[in-house]
């Protein structure tokens, strides 16, 4: 008799569940499973960490990151900037530890073309430099993240060096 009050109670239970997600629409369940995904793997990554398999916890990590689009960025806009600061940290014009004043030094045209994206051979139009600003401009504008204002002034110096090289 008890088998039969569980499975009336747990039929129950499943059609109210049905009827449920079927009156949800596609957007609120799809924002839910990312964020039941996003946690289980975040805590997936920890538990694999604290047990001593980094190297197992990586790809949950970025995988994690992928998903969750931090600020707005996507892993691989995340790459992109990461590429960004490596260029201006290998030219000098860029460092964490160093206060603004001791960066003022000029970009040279090449270096400006190179943090812009464009390509110097090729004929480039202003257009072609604005939408290559606003591009990079989107991932690191202080407005988005406050930590970027440094690398913000260098692109807008780099934009006003390749439009007055194309004038």
């Amino acid at each position: 008799m008890n088998i039969i009050i569980y499975t009336v109670v747990i039929l129950t239970i499943f059609y109210f569940l049905l009827k449920l997600i079927s009156n949800i629409s596609s957007k609120k369940i799809s924002k839910g499973l990312r964020i039941i995904i996003i946690i289980g793997l975040i805590l997936t990554a920890i538990l694999l960490a604290v047990g001593g398999r980094f190297l197992l916890s990586l790809p949950l990590t970025i995988a994690s990151l992928a998903l969750l689009k931090l600020k707005g960025l996507s892993i691989f806009q995340l790459i992109s900037l990461f590429r960004l600061i490596q260029t201006l940290r290998r030219s000098g014009r860029f460092s964490f530890n160093q206060s603004n004043s001791n960066n003022l030094s000029t970009i040279s045209v090449a270096e400006a073309y190179k943090i812009l994206n464009l390509d110097i051979n090729k004929d480039i139009t202003k257009d072609d430099v604005n939408k290559a600003y606003i591009k990079i401009q989107k991932k690191i504008h202080p407005d988005v993240s406050p930590e970027t204002s440094r690398l913000s002034s260098i692109v807008n110096e780099a934009k006003d060096i390749v439009l007055k090289n194309i004038s």
